[in-house]
């Protein structure tokens, strides 16, 4: 089996254009804060644009979930942000992407409890027989404690990725931890999905680790720009490197 790919994508053009060139699913995000782009400061798309992003393809689609700056959340906010979970079900959203921590900077399992649990209500098919299949965020590489995370997180319900590049500086730095991490935990090996900063020659160190989940976002655009719409031609060249002898084709998932 092939690795999964993963495009981080914006609209729905872009979504078709990661599916045209070959990804597995995308992951959408919103408008970032002033002052930052899409990389470190995107915030929760409108229920509008996932409908939107729907209609543009039949590839799972992920939109992110964070109002505001950090990965930090309150009591009104959360409230808030079930209420936008539940309407990216009802417009086709096949699963979320979120990551909160607490002041002492731990997974907040209380806020991922209340946000994920029962009351999250049905998708849009209705049923809620399953639990919501969802990614932990990069919030996870600034963790004061990223052995404690990675203990807690393989027992989140509904959990089946977690976008990490093994530091909060990007996988250049965080390679050696990723690959350390995959190699002797099978547990954080199955969730791992290197993010941030992703390079070619990262790939065959990952997948020899037994990584098998990949996520991109400016890799894929013309210029490595969030201006410009995910080019497939590039989309393709990562799901050929992927397919690939050094990349993640014998990885089972």
């Amino acid at each position: 089996m092939t690795g999964l790919l993963e495009v981080v994508v914006t609209h729905g053009p872009d979504a078709a254009r990661a599916e045209a060139g070959g990804a597995d699913r995308v992951s959408l995000v919103g408008d970032p804060l002033p002052g930052t782009d899409r990389e470190t400061g995107a915030l929760s798309p409108t229920p509008a644009l996932v409908e939107q992003v729907r209609a543009a393809t039949t590839l799972p689609v992920r939109p992110l979930l964070r109002l505001r700056e950090g990965y930090g959340t309150d009591g009104g906010e959360v409230a808030h942000l079930h209420g936008l979970l539940s309407s990216y079900r009802s417009a086709g959203a096949d699963g979320v992407v979120l990551g909160f921590l607490n002041a002492l900077t731990e997974i907040d399992l209380e806020v991922v409890a209340e946000l994920l649990g029962p009351s999250a209500g049905p998708g849009s098919s209705g049923s809620v027989d399953e639990p919501l299949r969802w990614t932990f965020s990069r919030a996870v590489d600034s963790c004061i404690s990223t052995d404690r995370a990675w203990r807690e997180l393989p027992y989140l319900p509904g959990l089946d990725a977690v976008a990490t590049a093994g530091s909060a500086r990007g996988v250049a730095e965080g390679l050696d931890e990723l690959v350390a991490r995959a190699g002797a935990d099978p547990a954080a090996r199955r969730l791992i999905m290197a993010a941030g900063g992703l390079s070619p020659e990262h790939v065959p160190w990952l997948a020899r680790a037994g990584v098998a989940m990949f996520q991109v976002s400016t890799q894929v655009r013309p210029l490595g720009s969030w201006k410009a719409y995910v080019d497939a031609d590039l989309v393709g060249t990562w799901r050929t490197l992927l397919d690939g002898p050094g990349g993640a084709r014998n990885v089972p998932r």
